[in-house]
């Protein structure tokens, strides 16, 4: 499960490849080629045989894009990869540039020549992606041309084959919902849109919807497949039957039509003179086209499933709260062991995370990690989503700071949680930083907010503290959590470009942090369950909040009861009475006298 990364720029990756790239586009009569990291289904991690942008550039990171020009080329990656990037990618070959910021779009209008005929990938394109394109390449003078093949799988020798992993069902034990229910509310929204049917591409609404699970992405539970959902009759399901044991077939079959994937477009063709609800944020150009093409009406419109997969169910989210129960036990055992072991010098990154995976297996529940584990010591912990590799594999020293990054996929939810403690004693500049992080992630978790409130309106209460001395960090503060689905769900997000409403049943992180690059990396992670609306005493209207999922020490000796409030302190050991009272019998004795101390209060 656990794997590492090379972290070093890889010659065998881009010039030589680049080459190759533009004398296969020149064969096409192509100028230069649009490299996003994205599949057919935008997914945010990837089965290996769509890592395009990996195997051109070396860059394993999960958001990115690269635009190859001849004589120029360039790679974009958000503020969680800038050191990254450089130490994967080759900057005589590629240039740097901020996906935010400086988007692909913005540099091709910029460099695209004029008369230049610049290729893309319909299937790795959104919609909205595709007309943001196609206008940065007008106002260049340049054309957009849609391949029919994409040109890097021409010279990618070795591609790994698409995934053939079995697919399994997901109870209605775990799920809350039978899949003819959902598929019966789903079909409602589809009319309510004024929709005869909606496109499906969105592999984990496809999941939700179908109550079906699968292994063809890493740590993520998904089948690779794609649906069209009517607002009357039966849905269709496009996936390789292969993936079906006649068990979940049978019971598929109960409620679905199962094609193989190759009768997707025949079916697209077949909503002629229908009105068709895509989102133009998921749905890849390639169905758009298609269906423009059979003569369908667009319906532009959000994934039907999107909200009701974001809104949990009462089953999921007595599952997350079990799956958090459960998680908490490896973690203080992981933490306890670190604390014994990590002084003496013997505890590399990938050993510590290794022991993570390890303990957490030894629950009996653990189906996958939910993402490569994040194990940074000193400076690695400065790299926002580094990923350790032998190569850059640190010994946890004394005096440095240890950031880990982790979470679990168990049958009744998904976890995600990081922690930052100290190896040793920490410096002054470590506890204060650790101080500032800290308030913030409690201004979140205790936030009461009204109806209608979205993740941008918050985003500021995790920053206040670190905007006051002069510090941020640039990422967001929190995202959506699936159940038993993908570790980053949406719409739901708290950071400043978070525009979805929160709703009572949304899951999400509170991750606040900090960075000093060379030296070392501060987040505090814990996940978070919107609450219904409570009246507040003295109060003019109800009100949401958040009731915090996760039940792991934080490390006290990195706190400065003088930066904290003594609101802020009462939370901070309520919130270890919490910890120790979930905990309670469930630790060996030497485990059990760690985690007393690791939750004792904190006295001025």
């Amino acid at each position: 499960m656990f794997q590492t990364f090379e972290s070093r720029a890889d010659p065998t990756k881009g010039a030589g490849r680049v080459a190759r790239l533009l004398a296969e586009l020149a064969e096409r009569g192509l100028d230069g080629f649009i490299v996003p990291h994205a599949d057919e289904h935008q997914s945010e991690y990837l089965p290996p045989h769509t890592e395009r942008l990996h195997w051109l550039t070396g860059f394993s990171g999960s958001a990115g894009a690269a635009v190859v020009l001849a004589g120029k080329a360039a790679i974009f990656v958000d503020g969680r990869y800038t050191l990254q990037v450089r130490d994967q990618v080759d900057s005589a070959v590629f240039e740097y540039r901020h996906l935010i910021t400086e988007p692909p779009a913005q540099w091709l209008e910029d460099e695209a020549p004029k008369g230049s005929r610049i290729g893309y990938d319909p299937w790795l394109h959104t919609l909205n992606e595709a007309e943001r394109l196609e206008k940065a390449c007008e106002k260049a003078g340049a054309d957009l041309v849609a391949v029919e093949s994409n040109p890097l799988d021409a010279i990618w020798d070795d591609r790994p084959p698409a995934p053939q992993a079995a697919a399994s069902l997901h109870p209605a034990e775990f799920a809350g919902k039978d899949r003819s229910d959902k598929i019966a509310e789903i079909s409602k929204v589809i009319a309510d849109a004024g929709c005869d049917a909606a496109v499906l591409t969105a592999c984990e609404s496809i999941a939700w919807l179908f109550n079906l699970r699968g292994a063809d992405i890493a740590h993520t539970p998904l089948v690779l497949a794609n649906a069209v959902v009517r607002a009357e009759g039966r849905p269709q399901l496009f996936v390789e039957g292969a993936k079906l044991s006649n068990a979940v077939r049978a019971e598929l079959a109960e409620a679905t039509e199962i094609e193989p994937p190759a009768a997707f477009s025949d079916a697209l063709a077949g909503l002629s003179g229908r009105k068709v609800g895509v989102d133009p944020a998921l749905t890849p150009y390639a169905v758009i086209l298609a269906l423009e093409a059979a003569g369908a009406t667009i319906v532009k419109t959000t994934d039907p499933v999107q909200m009701p997969r974001a809104i949990k169910n009462a089953t999921e989210i007595e599952g997350a709260r079990s799956a958090h129960h459960r998680d908490a036990v490896p973690m203080a055992r992981f933490l306890a062991w670190l604390d014994r072991e990590a002084p003496g010098g013997a505890v590399g990154e990938i050993a510590a995370a290794k022991k993570l995976e390890a303990l957490r297996a030894e629950t009996g529940a653990l189906e996958e990690i939910s993402f490569d584990t994040i194990s940074g010591a000193g400076p690695n912990g400065a790299i926002v989503h580094y990923r350790v590799s032998e190569a850059t594999n640190r010994t946890l020293e004394p005096g440095a700071l240890y950031l880990v990054d982790s979470g679990a996929q168990y049958r009744d939810g998904t976890t995600d949680i990081t922690r930052t403690v100290t190896v040793g004693t920490p410096s002054a500049g470590m506890i204060r930083h650790f101080t500032l992080v800290l308030k913030g992630h409690i201004a979140l978790a205790t936030i009461r907010f009204p109806e209608g409130t979205s993740g941008a309106q918050l985003d500021v209460l995790a920053r206040t503290a670190l905007w006051k001395a002069g510090l941020d960090y640039d990422h967001g503060t929190g995202h959506g959590v699936g159940s038993f689905l993908g570790v980053h769900e949406g719409p739901q997000r708290i950071s400043k470009a978070g525009t979805a409403v929160l709703k009572p049943g949304m899951m999400l992180s509170n991750e606040p942090g900090y960075y000093k690059t060379g030296e070392y990396g501060i987040r505090i992670e814990n996940l978070l369950l919107v609450t219904e609306p409570e009246e507040i005493v003295g109060g003019e209207r109800a009100m949401l909040g958040f009731e915090t999922l996760t039940f792991t020490p934080i490390d006290r000796r990195l706190v400065d009861p003088a930066l904290l409030t003594d609101e802020e302190l009462d939370w901070l050991n309520a919130y270890h009475g919490e910890v120790a009272a979930c905990l309670a019998g469930r630790l060996d004795d030497r485990d059990a006298a760690w985690l007393a101390e690791a939750t004792a209060p904190i006295r001025r």
